[in-house]
């Protein structure tokens, strides 16, 4: 049983140091912004600097994103709730 815990052990640990983290989160080019905290925060494990700004809501904006949903996933169907409170 000592053998079969310690192998246990031995392939957690070779497994937790084969991987590499964001390994594959680079880029292969120079950022021109590499340094800059409002686009990557202040460490790379932050999240970035979002901006203050607030932008007045554009009604014309939801049509068209419940037209955009409606050619997607179809009509919208009545939900229990509804068809029970109908009657149905």
């Amino acid at each position: 049983m000592n053998l079969k815990n310690s192998l246990t052990i031995a392939a957690v640990v070779l497994t937790a140091v084969a991987c590499d983290y964001q390994k594959n989160n680079t880029i292969k080019q120079k950022d021109v912004r590499e340094d800059d905290a409002y686009v990557y925060g202040v460490h790379p494990d932050s999240a970035a600097a979002q901006t203050k700004l607030k932008y007045t809501a554009k009604p014309e904006n939801e049509v068209r994103a419940n037209k955009i949903r409606e050619k997607l996933y179809g009509a919208p169907e009545a939900t229990a709730t509804t068809s029970i409170a109908a009657g149905n």
